[in-house]
C-alpha cells in the first residue's frame, strides 16, 4: 500500500475528463503512470482491446458520470455493490473501478514483461457488469478523517509497544521514498477533487505506510508466533480504516455529484 492502487488513478482523472477538467491524452498519461501501457477489454460495441482514450470516451457515451473505486479485501468488500462475478474478479485483484451511469465496472490484470532488470508492467483493464446500487462500507469523508486520526494515533502505540521494526535500512528507505515524494509536490489527487479528499487521502497513505511497515520489514519483538499472530490482529482494523478512507477520498467527487454539492 506504498503506492496509490491503479484503481485510484483510474477513477481519479476519469472523473476530471468527466468532468472536462482534463483532456483524453493527459487523463490516459496520468492513468498509465509509471506503467507501459493500459488496455481495456471487454467494452460494449469493441470485439477487442482498446487503448484507454477511446473506452473512457465510450464510458461517457453509454452514460458513465463518475467513477468509483472499490478496494475490497477477504471478509471486507469495500466499494462494492454486485453482481457476484464482478466481486470475485474485484476481490482477487484487491481492486476496481465502477462506473456510475453505466453499469459497467474495470477490473485491472497486470503482466509482467521484459528482461530481468528491465521489468515494466502491463495492464488489461476487465469491463463487467455491476449492479446499480450503493457500494459496501464507504464512510463519508468526514467520517473517514475522523477514524484516520485515531487510527494513525493507534498503529503508532501500536507499533512501538509491539517493537515493530521502524527503523533499519528497508524502513528507513520506505520512508524517506515517501518523504520525497510528497516533498516533489506530487498531485495526490487529479483537478477537481475538493482539498479535504486530498488531506485524507495524503493521511490514509502515511497510515498505510506505518502499516507496511510493520508487515514487511522484519518482526521487531514480535519474535515468537503468537506474538507475530496477536500483532497482526491488531493492525488489522487500522489497515481497514486506511482502505476505507482512500475510497472515500477518491470516491467524494462523485457522492458530492449525487448530492447536488458540484
Amino acid at each position: 500500500m506504498l503506492s496509490e492502487p491503479r484503481s485510484g488513478r483510474l477513477a481519479a482523472w476519469g472523473n476530471a475528463l468527466l468532468a472536462g477538467l482534463v483532456s483524453p491524452d493527459d487523463a490516459a498519461l496520468a492513468i498509465v503512470g509509471e506503467d507501459t501501457v493500459h488496455r481495456v477489454e471487454g467494452l460494449p460495441g469493441e470485439s477487442a482491446q482498446v487503448g484507454l482514450t477511446l473506452a473512457l470516451g465510450r464510458l461517457r457515451a453509454l452514460g458513465a458520470t463518475g467513477l468509483r473505486v472499490a478496494l475490497p479485501a477477504p471478509g471486507h468488500p469495500l466499494g462494492l455493490s454486485g453482481p457476484p462475478e464482478f466481486n470475485a474478479r474485484a476481490l482477487e485483484a484487491e481492486e476496481a473501478v465502477v462506473c456510475f451511469g453505466a453499469a459497467s465496472g474495470l477490473v485491472p490484470e497486470v503482466y509482467e514483461a521484459g528482461p530481468e532488470g528491465d521489468v515494466h508492467a502491463e495492464v488489461v483493464w476487465r469491463v463487467l457488469p455491476v449492479r446499480e446500487a450503493p457500494p459496501a462500507d464507504v464512510p463519508s469523508l468526514g467520517e473517514a478523517e475522523r477514524e484516520l486520526a485515531e487510527a494513525l494515533r493507534d498503529a503508532t502505540d501500536m507499533l512501538a509497544k509491539l517493537d515493530v521494526a521502524g527503523s533499519g535500512p528497508l524502513a528507513e528507505a520506505a520512508i524517506d521514498a515517501y518523504r520525497a515524494r510528497a516533498e516533489l509536490g506530487r498531485e495526490v489527487l487529479a483537478p477537481g477533487y475538493p482539498p479535504r479528499a486530498v488531506r485524507v487521502l495524503e493521511l490514509a497513505q502515511r497510515v498505510a505506510l506505518l502499516i507496511s511497515l510493520a508487515y514487511d520489514h522484519g518482526h521487531g519483538g514480535a519474535v515468537s508466533s503468537s506474538e507475530m499472530a496477536a500483532r497482526a490482529e491488531a493492525l488489522r482494523p487500522v489497515e481497514r480504516t486506511a482502505r476505507r478512507a482512500q475510497v472515500a477520498a477518491y470516491n467524494s467527487i462523485v457522492e458530492e455529484r449525487e448530492r447536488g454539492v458540484r
